[in-house]
């Protein structure tokens, strides 16, 4: 396959996936914006949506405050930021069109007609953000699904899932990372009405809600959230799941081209490291500075996948 190709696949799917995850902070900030202050916290929700999304420096580049208007405009449909969800679609789309024939025709089809229908039903999105964030979730949805139902199991496939795996891991993290770096004020009560009103969101945010009730039966727990978020193999969005995946599909890659290089090494490292770890070291470790040198490692590895192979 050329360099090129597979760049396009990989890039179409962190595209994707980056706009899913934008509509979780929405979605989520959302519901924070309309709790009582005791309960949203004392900063802003909007200000760490912004911050969650790593682009508060670009939003207040243009804007002078956060705003529900403001940012969901930037967020979703702004030409002037470059990760809102609109143009992660119209991107996603545009690598889809160079790669046409690598794709099957379901997931075209998909991809193209989401972007068509964004361009028709932009103008009324505002006013009604909930329809259109399960919109984004939905769309994202059918071209995972789309990919993995009928794409041949080649090298197509793996760099196409690649993509999707380190773009999640490194959206949860982030995720987890916003809630007591930025949303929860510094002398709140853990266990609090505040504390459970923020983890019951982010649960949500990443669809773990109902697996964390599955898994521990029990009221919401910081550490048990974070465990299932990071450890658990068995959520599909944990950190420990996607490394897990990441380190499959370069396996893959390995074994196709005949040859490992630094991106497998790094992915090993990562993953042995979260499937030997203990929620107890993450925490004495900080659990900021765990997840601020895990999204560090995520982002050294996307390096190393795209010298190595694109």
């Amino acid at each position: 396959m050329l360099s090129r190709t597979a760049d396009n696949l990989f890039w179409l799917s962190r595209y994707v996936e980056r706009a899913d995850y934008l509509a979780r902070i929405l979605e989520a900030t959302q519901r924070l914006s309309v709790l009582p202050v005791s309960y949203a916290g004392e900063g802003d929700a909007w200000h760490s949506a912004l911050a969650t999304a790593g682009c508060l420096n670009a939003f207040l580049a243009i804007y002078e405050k956060p705003t529900a208007e403001t940012v969901t405009e930037f967020l979703a449909f702004s030409e002037q930021n470059p990760s809102s969800i609109r143009r992660c679609l119209e991107t996603a789309r545009f690598n889809a069109r160079a790669v046409r024939t690598a794709l099957t025709q379901e997931m075209w089809e998909t991809i193209n007609g989401a972007w068509l229908e964004l361009q028709k039903t932009e103008a009324t999105v505002p006013s009604n953000l909930s329809r259109f964030t399960e919109w984004v979730k939905d769309v994202s949805l059918r071209i995972d699904g789309s990919g993995y139902r009928t794409m041949l199991r080649n090298d197509a496939y793996w760099f196409s899932r690649l993509g999707f795996f380190i773009e999640r891991a490194d959206n949860t993290a982030r995720i987890l990372d916003v809630k007591y770096h930025l949303l929860l004020p510094e002398h709140s009560k853990v266990g609090g009405g505040l504390d459970y009103a923020q983890w019951t969101s982010i649960l949500r945010s990443v669809n773990a809600l109902t697996a964390y009730r599955w898994v521990y039966r029990e009221s919401l727990k910081p550490w048990l959230i974070a465990d299932l978020l990071i450890l658990n193999e068995e959520l599909p969005r944990s950190l420990a799941a996607c490394y897990k995946s990441v380190v499959d599909c370069l396996d893959s890659l390995g074994t196709a081209y005949g040859t490992q290089g630094k991106a497998q090494r790094q992915a090993r490292t990562i993953h042995t490291a979260l499937e030997n770890g203990t929620i107890e070291q993450v925490f004495q470790t900080g659990l900021h500075e765990f997840l601020t040198g895990f999204i560090a490692d995520n982002n050294r590895l996307g390096a190393a996948i795209v010298e190595q192979y694109l």
